[in-house]
């Protein structure tokens, strides 16, 4: 019943029917309005932004050719995570194959990043520090960190396309933060305060 209401009230869901009706218009509108989400799902699971546009565009190409397979639209949102979910879980398998393949070859050590100016570089650096420490958290607990702090989402639309209860979500971005903060007190030296958020 509480799932029924979620779904009655879903404003995309006009807009998820006309594309199974093979509507490019709306396909184009359900895109321009969801793809951030999309890219944070797959960011999530990648941990690194290389070959994240090709697997967002992957997963949009999934969505228009299996949009007939969702039985039901006001489900479309968990179908859609778990397209990206597994698109990403793909590109990761064959990224870390090439990595194994690549280092397997003799060849030039890889270039250092550019350097940036002096007054850019302790900012640029600890933003780089960040990222990596996101990146490094396990795929169980960067996914859900990714769409509440990057993306912006409720735990209830956490709970909803990772099909878990709030409590789990909750527990795991617990899990996240702490796992994040002492990575980032090791390596930048940060205290330890942390602020609080409502659901």
């Amino acid at each position: 019943m509480k799932m029924a209401l979620l779904e009655a009230s879903d404003p995309e869901q006009p807009i998820v029917e006309a594309v199974r009706q093979g509507d490019r218009k709306a396909f184009e509108e359900l895109m321009r309005r969801h793809n951030g989400w999309i890219r944070g799902v797959v960011y999530g699971v990648l941990g690194e932004r290389d070959g994240l546009d090709d697997v967002v565009q992957q997963v949009w190409t999934a969505v228009w050719r299996r949009i007939a397979e969702l039985r039901d639209a006001g489900r479309w949102r968990p179908w859609v995570y778990r397209l990206s979910r597994n698109a990403a879980l793909d590109a990761g398998r064959d990224a870390t194959r090439r990595r194994r393949r690549n280092a397997a070859l003799p060849g030039e050590p890889p270039t250092s990043a550019s350097t940036t100016p002096d007054a850019e570089l302790v900012g640029s650096e600890q933003h780089r520090e960040v990222l990596n420490a996101i990146q490094e958290l396990p795929v169980l607990y960067r996914e859900p960190f990714v769409l509440r702090h990057l993306q912006g989402w409720s735990y209830r639309q956490i709970a909803e396309v990772m099909d878990m209860p709030v409590d789990s979500v909750e527990t795991r971005l617990v899990r996240a933060r702490r796992m994040l903060r002492e990575s980032l007190k090791e390596k930048l030296g940060l205290g330890n305060g942390t602020s609080s958020e409502t659901r």
